[in-house]
């Protein structure tokens, strides 16, 4: 089993939430409107893409394929500011 906080430790996060996001954008529109309030888990080395309803259930689709990698995860629709007030509000699965 991948232990979570090696992988976490090892991660360059900024260079991850960076080109993640700068997939997001070229993808975004695959995906918004229509796919609001779902949630996508980015590969950033791979480019691809993991749809679920939460955030745990993107990432747990990415990890079945790539176990050994971190993933960046959006929520469609929403910037990061206003998904990070719903995380820490309790609003985020």
């Amino acid at each position: 089993m991948v232990n979570n906080e090696d992988l976490l430790k090892k991660a360059d996060l900024q260079k991850i939430a960076e080109e993640g996001a700068k997939i997001y954008e070229q993808v975004k529109i695959n995906y918004d409107p229509k796919e609001k309030g779902r949630f996508l888990a980015i590969g950033v080395d791979s480019r691809k893409e993991y749809l679920g309803n939460t955030g745990a259930e993107a990432l747990e689709l990415a990890r079945q394929s790539h176990p050994d990698k971190i993933f960046y995860v959006v929520k469609i629709g929403y910037d990061v500011a206003e998904t990070l007030a719903q995380c820490f509000n309790g609003g985020v699965n």
